[in-house]
């Protein structure tokens, strides 16, 4: 969708390096999902390449108001600098063993998406994908892996949840038989609404702070998931993007996306994370947003 935001010569110098791996992933599975979802539409996604003054970038493509997808992101960010305190503390709440009231060096590459159909029956979709460093204070660099993919229908339709499911499952079991019931927990523990008493959707996986038992095995897994998005999702599109629908259903939807930015805002680790980051590009952090949001309570009739 772009050039590389490390560029070119620093991808191909090095292919062992988690760093540009990692980069070199995200770039891939960028270019393959937008260019699947703009064979449903009349338009074509928004490149739009930024860069962070206290080091690195991102390229974000966002196509909005399409025939098929009322709003759809898929952001690249590749970051550096130091990490305030705050961002420090909630990485402290989470079980990391990080000095305290210090300013940590930090770097983090990152994939990350949302997709916001026009149709209710067609689900909302979300994945992210992360790899992170951080200096201790004292010379020891820890690294570690995070991510996952959700699945949130207006509808539920059983068949379509049962293969976004098994597609993630395919990927985890390549690499651990154990992975897919651990992180699907994770998963299904993490996106509730606590205050509504609600999950956000059907689940999908979760986890994070991955950084066993090699580097190189973390990477792989990664790789399977994040590779696996399309086929997770795209096949779900074609099936109902043109299912017939109504103001009613039009109008569920609206509702549960309200849920959708409660979640986002509350409850969510990758939010709060990017708002506590300096200079933080506050339109890609608040991508998930759809574009219509009403709160509210829903009355039964």
């Amino acid at each position: 969708m772009a050039e590389p935001i490390s560029g070119y010569k620093a991808l191909t110098a090095n292919v062992l390096e988690s760093r540009m791996d990692m980069e070199q992933l995200c770039m891939e599975v960028q270019e393959r999902l937008c260019r699947s979802l703009e064979e449903f539409e009349d338009k074509k996604f928004r490149v739009d390449r930024w860069t962070r003054e206290e080091g690195g970038g991102g390229i974000s493509c966002v196509l909005q108001d399409g025939k098929t997808f009322e709003k759809a992101g898929v952001n690249i960010s590749v970051v550096h600098g130091n990490l305030p305190p705050a961002a420090v503390k909630q990485m402290r709440a989470r079980g990391k063993d990080l000095p305290e009231d210090k300013t940590l060096p930090f770097y983090a590459v990152g994939i990350s998406c949302v997709i916001h159909p026009v149709n209710p029956m067609v689900p909302t979709f979300h994945f992210n994908y992360r790899y992170f460093e951080i200096n201790d204070g004292a010379g020891k660099i820890d690294w570690w892996f995070g991510g996952g993919a959700d699945l949130t229908p207006m509808y539920l339709n059983e068949e379509d949840a049962a293969h976004f499911h098994r597609t993630f499952k395919e990927a985890c079991d390549a690499s651990d038989p154990e992975y897919y019931p651990k992180f699907k927990k994770w998963c299904d523990n993490y996106f509730v609404i606590t205050h509504r008493g609600e999950s956000r959707g059907v689940g999908g996986i979760f986890f994070d702070d991955l950084d066993s038992p090699s580097k190189q095995a973390c990477m792989d897994f990664v790789s399977r998931c994040a590779r696996a998005v399309v086929q997770s999702y795209v096949p779900i599109v074609g099936k109902h993007h043109t299912d017939p629908y109504t103001d009613e259903h039009k109008r569920w939807q609206q509702l549960r996306r309200g849920r959708y930015v409660e979640f986002n805002l509350v409850y969510d680790r990758g939010t709060k994370f990017g708002l506590f980051t300096p200079s933080a590009r506050i339109e890609s952090i608040l991508m998930s947003l759809p574009l219509d949001r009403p709160m509210g309570v829903h009355e039964p009739t």
